[in-house]
């Protein structure tokens, strides 16, 4: 959808927002047993790091690769524009969940023998969460909001 660098970058600042707070809030309530409103006041601040670390990941690293590898499944101008944007990002969510949950466990464990396992079970859990979320809620909101922000690119992928 974004068309420049400046839609490029608000997109994805609106983006890992949308994905980082709810997926905070996920992992707090996993580690605590419960979702209550200190769990999602907390989970403000505790989102602020993992936003800027999605960003940075997003763009250094996920967000070319999952469009590399979303265009070997679809075709831009061949497929319908709804199958695009899933499958950039299913690709992308492939990429980034084990990226954060890899980041945000080295932050928050740091580096031990048990970083590995404590990776692979951060994937298990929030893998199947951040799909859907994306899919079903973030990803829809934030195009809705951005194709209003930016009319222009309404029907763009």
């Amino acid at each position: 959808m974004p068309k420049t660098r400046f839609q490029g970058i608000v997109f994805g600042l609106m983006m890992v927002t949308c994905m980082v707070y709810p997926m905070t809030c996920y992992n707090i309530t996993l580690a605590t047993g419960r979702l209550s409103a200190a769990v999602l006041k907390t989970a403000v601040i505790g989102a602020i790091p993992g936003i800027i670390i999605a960003f940075i990941l997003e763009n250094l690293i996920a967000g070319r690769l999952a469009k590399m590898l979303a265009f070997r499944f679809v075709t831009p101008g061949k497929d319908k524009p709804l199958y695009i944007i899933f499958t950039i990002s299913i690709c992308t969510v492939c990429l980034m969940c084990p990226l954060m949950s890899f980041t945000m466990n080295l932050i928050h464990s740091g580096l031990s023998y048990e970083l590995f396992f404590i990776w692979l079970k951060a994937i298990a859990f929030c893998f199947p969460f951040a799909l859907g979320w994306q899919l079903f809620v973030a990803g829809p909101v934030v195009r809705f909001v951005f194709s209003r922000i930016f009319p222009a690119n309404i029907t763009q992928a």
